[in-house]
């Protein structure tokens, strides 16, 4: 299993209409094959600048490279994320087993 996390600030204001447009094309990312338990998450802590993140799973190291190379996925990258995020940070997790 694989946990597919990326947390992002927008140059959109918060609460534009812009922002929202934005997340509900990322919440068509959970309709790409192979993504499990997605969530779109309101960053509610001060501790980071980061506004949102995005967490889904994926049974198996194939499964995650075939939804990085879905042209769903490649087109949402160029069309909405570069143009429209202003940073972010993707942090990927396999279960620790020691």
């Amino acid at each position: 299993m694989i946990r597919h996390t990326v947390v992002f600030t927008l140059k959109h204001d918060s609460g534009s209409s812009l922002e929202k447009s934005f997340l509900d094309a990322a919440g068509e990312l959970a309709h790409i094959p192979h993504v499990e338990k997605f969530e779109c998450l309101r960053q509610v802590s001060k501790k980071n600048t980061y506004s949102f993140g995005l967490s889904m799973e994926f049974s198996s190291t194939e499964n995650y490279q075939s939804y990085n190379t879905h042209p769903d996925h490649i087109t949402f990258v160029k069309t909405r994320w570069i143009p429209e995020v202003l940073e972010f940070m993707e942090i990927d997790f396999k279960p620790f087993i020691p």
